[in-house]
């Protein structure tokens, strides 16, 4: 499968693993609680959060994580918005933040505002296409995770 990631179409390496029948070779994607009832010591792990979730809850092992999921089961779901943006903003995530699920061109260029930086495109959608929406728009107005100075301060 192919992922946008840090705005490229990459192969992606991981696999989602529901917690149902053998643990797949490789790196994983697992929801939190699946990581908490399984032993992946030993391989990288990364770990899905639903829109329910709080990300205090995984707050003491951000370091264990390779990549965070973030789920979107609907697009108009905006929850995962604000979990990014904790993420990245006050625990200090550095490594992969991950939109999943119901992830379409039009959110791609906010998403990335408030943090992400790999995307899975919803099934059936253009990849290619959707790999163009950091173009869509030249000028950042606000502060977010993706530009720390205001445009009245740039020169």
């Amino acid at each position: 499968m192919k992922i946008i990631k840090d705005k490229v179409i990459v192969e992606d390496s991981w696999t989602h693993y529901s917690g149902e029948g053998e643990i797949p070779e490789g790196d994983v994607i697992v929801s939190y609680k699946v990581w908490q009832d399984e032993n992946f010591s030993g391989r990288r792990v990364g770990v899905q959060l639903e829109p329910g979730d709080s990300v205090k809850d995984i707050e003491g092992d951000l370091d264990k994580f390779e990549l965070i999921a973030i789920n979107f089961p609907t697009f108009n779901d905006g929850r995962g918005y604000s979990m990014a943006k904790l993420l990245r903003d006050r625990f200090g995530f550095k490594k992969e933040l991950r939109a999943v699920g119901d992830v379409m061109r039009d959110q791609i260029f906010y998403l990335q505002r408030c943090g992400f930086n790999a995307y899975e495109v919803k099934a059936g959608r253009d990849i290619n296409d959707a790999v163009k929406a950091f173009e869509d728009f030249t000028v950042k107005y606000q502060v977010s995770s993706d530009e720390d100075v205001p445009l009245y301060r740039r020169k």
